[in-house]
């Protein structure tokens, strides 16, 4: 089995979809298509699962995501439970395929940037900076344009970004677009880590549910995310804990503990080999960006 491949449904006076997109909470399953994608997180906050990346996502952030690249977004069970509701996450997003201008436009000299990006195998880039703004606002203004206005306006944020070096890669090097795995079997090890990484997760608990012995399952996860399932969930502990720094007064030890962390120290550990940072002097710097 491959994971879920969505099918996109263009309309008939459009080469390309653009959708503003609201919902109580983000439940799509690990999937792919074809098309490219251009996301905008317009409401909520929580965890992206893109390709062999795992990392916090929250208002505002834009991403683009190649051809066949698996993806999800998961509120936190703490959204889900405590601060959903009716429209409270939502996204603005638009799908395109390759040649959703004819075969060969990308192939003009004037369109050489483009092309590059577009030809990238390993494509999933986090915009920043004042390519981030010009995105947002654009995409923003889509939403009153008419089709061939919205046409060129792609076209002008897909010339913004090839030109631009304020892009964070998230997938590792050596990453491909390789769709085989096991849909349900995925999916239940995302849905489980997401319900339970506050608390201790023991891999052989995982394991039996998913009836494989824990050396199967350790090797079946590494393959499929790159990662030991200890190193994937202590990064999704990691982003919650930033999270919690930017959104709350909560104490570090409080916020250690919220994380699903029992040892401050172990805490302090992870959260600087993933951040570069402590956990104070990551309040300390987002306080000072907000002020």
């Amino acid at each position: 089995m491959e994971p879920i491949l969505s099918k996109i449904p263009f309309s008939s006076d459009s080469c390309f979809l653009y959708k503003k997109f609201e919902c109580d909470y983000f439940n799509d399953p690990w999937h792919f298509h074809k098309e490219y994608e251009l996301v905008m997180i317009n409401k909520s906050s929580g965890t992206k699962f893109i390709g062999d990346n795992v990392s916090h996502f929250e208002e505002g952030d834009i991403t683009l995501i190649g051809s066949n690249i698996p993806h999800l977004l998961r509120n936190s069970e703490e959204f889900r439970i405590k601060d959903k509701k009716p429209g409270g996450a939502g996204t603005i997003y638009i799908h395109f395929t390759k040649d959703f201008l004819g075969s060969h436009f990308f192939d003009i000299p004037e369109m050489k940037l483009v092309h590059r990006l577009l030809e990238r195998s390993s494509l999933a880039l986090e915009l920043f900076g004042k390519t981030k703004k010009y995105t947002v606002s654009k995409l923003h203004d889509m939403h009153n344009e008419n089709p061939t206005e919205r046409l060129l306006s792609l076209l002008e944020i897909l010339i913004r970004i090839s030109q631009s070096r304020e892009l964070k890669p998230l997938l590792s090097t050596g990453y491909l677009a390789n769709n085989s795995g096991d849909t349900a079997k995925i999916n239940n090890v995302f849905e489980f880590i997401m319900k339970n990484y506050t608390n201790e997760i023991y891999v052989q608990e995982i394991a039996t549910k998913l009836n494989m012995s824990v050396a199967s399952f350790s090797r079946y996860f590494k393959h499929h995310t790159r990662k030991t399932f200890s190193d994937y969930v202590t990064e999704i502990r990691i982003g919650h804990a930033c999270r919690l720094l930017m959104e709350n007064n909560y104490s570090i030890s409080e916020i250690s503990y919220k994380s699903g962390f029992d040892n401050l120290s172990n805490f302090y550990r992870h959260f600087r080999k993933i951040t570069g940072i402590i956990p104070k002097e990551y309040r300390i710097r987002f306080l000072k960006i907000t002020v």
